[in-house]
């Protein structure tokens, strides 16, 4: 039995369905969002209404986009034969605040894991496929996770795709800036060390 009107119960219910709110969470936004102004209120719920109607994935690479294509593949300054690969469109963001990447990105939509049934054909491989006929890309940029998953789809493209671009990198993975050795993982330490460059 719910000690809240239905309203608000309903929007608490569908707050703790978002990820990492948890019920204690919701209810503190629900009562957050009770005590606001209703113009503000009224702000967020059309934005949440009209993110369905309005935003959709980019039928190019899978970035999210409001026309047609997304802002990076329609930016003709963009250095259309480097194609960065990520997992997500979130991972294009930090990529793009580094500044350091001008090319295009393609969205897998996941990684490959058979534990949990993702196989090649529920990416977007396919559509990758068809832009490397379409374009003269000369660069693919593996930047999946460096978790099991991210390492074994990377190396699943890079084999497809040796015979069909000619260079085929993976992002250097190791030490974070202001990292101490004492904390880091044998892991992120060995990938430290094997992408070290001269000074």
């Amino acid at each position: 039995m719910s000690f809240y009107p239905p309203g608000l119960q309903r929007l608490m219910d569908a707050l703790a369905k978002l990820p990492g709110v948890g019920p204690k969470t919701a209810q503190r936004l629900a009562f957050y969002l009770l005590e606001q102004n209703p113009d503000e209120v009224k702000d967020l719920a059309e934005a949440i209404g009209q993110l369905q109607g309005r935003v959709h994935f980019c039928p190019r690479c899978f970035n999210i986009a409001e026309d047609e294509l997304c802002v990076i593949c329609s930016d003709p300054k963009r250095d259309q034969d480097a194609i960065c690969v990520v997992e997500s469109a979130r991972d294009i963001i930090p990529i793009e605040k580094s500044g350091s990447f001008r090319g295009t990105y393609h969205v897998l939509g996941g990684l490959i894991s058979p534990m949990e049934g993702v196989g090649p054909n529920e990416l977007h491989v396919k559509e990758l496929l068809r832009r490397l006929q379409e374009n003269d890309v000369k660069e693919i940029i593996m930047a999946t996770g460096s978790n099991v998953e991210g390492e074994a789809t990377a190396l699943y493209l890079a084999d497809l795709l040796k015979p069909i671009v000619p260079k085929i990198t993976r992002i250097a993975q190791g030490m974070p800036v202001g990292g101490d050795l004492e904390y880091v993982d044998e892991i992120t330490l060995a990938r430290a060390l094997q992408g070290r460059r001269e000074l």
